[in-house]
């Protein structure tokens, strides 16, 4: 029910943010609220993702890729994820997430999201993501990139990010 009324809440705030292309990076503010909190009187660990989710939803929808996946099938999932804490959120407190493409390989889209207070970094996350097809299987990026006109080819992962990925498809074979 939680995740229902966040993705509620940030669609109903999003006209009012301005668009951007897709290799911009997205930024969306938000609060600590007392349903984020664990016993620890911080946020909770599994907020973070919760969160992240909201972030990638803005930088689709924002940057129009929503639109031209959502009549073809196409929609995007996680297919592996990590994230590093380098200090707390705490009930109140604001911060900005800024959700950023920092390339592709042939397999997925590499994001990175950064959770920000002021001028420090509270966490931050990685995602592999793919693009599949309500039909059934995964949609070539290539075939994505081309549906959204933009070019990949000049934006490769990182190899850091490339190391971590294989690194997690092997721990899952």
């Amino acid at each position: 029910m939680r995740m229902m009324i966040d993705w509620l809440w940030a669609t109903r705030r999003g006209p009012k943010t301005p668009a951007f292309g897709l290799h911009d990076p997205a930024r969306k503010s938000f609060r600590v609220r007392p349903s984020d909190l664990d016993m620890a009187r911080h946020m909770n660990n599994s907020r973070y993702l919760a969160y992240m989710d909201l972030g990638r939803f803005d930088l689709l929808r924002r940057s129009g890729a929503l639109d031209v996946l959502k009549p073809r099938g196409w929609y995007p999932i996680v297919a592996a994820q990590t994230i590093s804490f380098r200090r707390s959120l705490l009930p109140g407190a604001r911060f900005l997430l800024e959700t950023t493409i920092l390339g592709y390989d042939d397999r997925a889209v590499y994001v990175e999201q950064r959770f920000r207070t002021g001028d420090e970094t509270a966490a931050v996350g990685i995602v592999a993501a793919r693009i599949m097809k309500r039909s059934g299987g995964q949609v070539p990026l290539l075939e994505v990139a081309a549906a959204l006109n933009v070019d990949i080819s000049d934006r490769p992962a990182p190899q850091w990010v490339l190391d971590w990925a294989r690194q997690s498809r092997a721990t899952v074979s």
